[in-house]
């Protein structure tokens, strides 16, 4: 690892200036993703701007129709949440399953969906419950958030401050989690909203969190599990790698999609 100057603000625009100033900085929130790639060197900024110091950077609201999380909430303060479960129940446990819990401590949802690791969990949630991602300069909807493998529609110096989460009429979510990571070889999220439209977002199968049209539109005609009868995911453009082929992860999502149907509260 090089050497690099250490910043903790205490405020975004703080954190800002501080990334402007820098030859080549970061930013840092639970830094699961930047210290390892660091310690590898594949990652060596001149700078490390750590947001976790930020005033008011971490909370939890909920409203009668949404649930806004700030972007230093920890995925353990999500999972320990009675608001949360309460209002969203399928968000609530979703968080409780990420990684282990020294994993859960110290990530936090707003550095997991500015990451856009493909395989993580947050960026179903938001594509799946339609979420809006805030950050100090507009607000982004979920659909247009997520752009590509580790890619996202961030520009530089923008950082996430919150997400807001629409509470829907029924959501869940299924996982067949790596052994090891926790990180899903495949993960579905899907929520029926309101208006009785339904959304199913995918995760672990391909290079980026991706919806699943043909399942939206089945189930929002009637949700149940037997509406997905027949419907396959294609296993085109899906990934190949040592854990699980393309074709394994296009089965996966149709078998996690129907026990998501199930368990939908």
């Amino acid at each position: 690892m090089e050497n690099f100057n250490y910043h903790r603000p205490a405020t975004v625009s703080a954190a800002v200036s501080l990334l402007k100033k820098a030859k080549d900085g970061s930013y840092m929130a639970g830094g699961h993703t930047l210290l390892p790639t660091m310690k590898q060197g594949l990652a060596t900024p001149t700078d490390i701007i750590d947001l976790t110091a930020i005033k008011g950077f971490s909370g939890i609201a909920v409203s009668k129709t949404a649930v806004l999380i700030k972007a230093g909430t920890t995925h353990m303060e999500v999972a320990t949440s009675a608001a949360i479960k309460k209002a969203i129940p399928a968000l609530w446990e979703m968080a409780g399953k990420i990684g282990g819990v020294h994993v859960r401590q110290r990530g936090t949802i707003g550095g997991s969906i500015a990451n856009n690791d493909p395989a993580a969990d947050y960026p179903s949630a938001c594509l799946g419950l339609g979420a809006t991602i805030i950050t100090d300069k507009r607000k982004i909807p979920a659909d247009a958030f997520f752009t590509g493998m580790f890619e996202t529609a961030l520009k530089p110096g923008e950082i996430i401050t919150a997400v807001s989460f629409p509470i829907p009429k029924k959501s869940a979510h299924q996982k067949f989690p790596n052994p090891a990571s926790r990180y899903a070889l495949t993960g579905v999220f899907l929520s029926q909203g309101a208006d009785g439209k339904v959304r199913v977002a995918v995760t672990g199968a391909g290079p980026k969190v991706f919806r699943v049209t043909a399942m939206e539109e089945a189930l929002s005609k009637s949700f149940n599990a037997a509406s997905l009868s027949g419907i396959e995911a294609s296993a085109k453009g899906l990934n190949t790698d040592m854990h699980a082929t393309a074709a394994y992860r296009a089965h996966l999502i149709g078998v996690l999609a129907r026990r998501a149907v199930a368990a939908a509260k």
